[in-house]
């Protein structure tokens, strides 16, 4: 079992829940469904792997201070496949 990451809800509205993930290197967020269009921007380089319904792996890198967005319905685990910490924040869109 690995290590939890850490999430900190920085603001939460009736538009908006901000929170702000602190990963260990090897820490994971555990499986989770997106309930809402969110979007992520990394503060760290973020080395992630992601575990995907049906056995799917992939490893993915995001540099710091860059951004992407995902649709409501994504399905999967986040894990920092790097050696340093991992940071980064998410917006959803509720």
């Amino acid at each position: 079992m690995r290590e939890a990451c850490r999430a900190v809800v920085l603001v939460e509205d009736g538009r908006v829940r901000v929170t702000r993930f602190d990963f260990a290197p090897g820490a994971e967020t555990g499986w989770h469904r997106h309930g809402h269009d969110y979007v992520i921007t990394a503060i760290t380089d973020c080395e992630m792997e992601l575990e995907e319904p049906g056995g799917g792996l992939r490893r993915v890198t995001v540099p710091a201070g860059t951004a992407y967005r995902r649709e409501a319905g994504v399905e999967h685990n986040v894990i920092n496949a790097g050696t340093a910490e991992m940071r980064f924040i998410e917006v959803e869109l509720l």
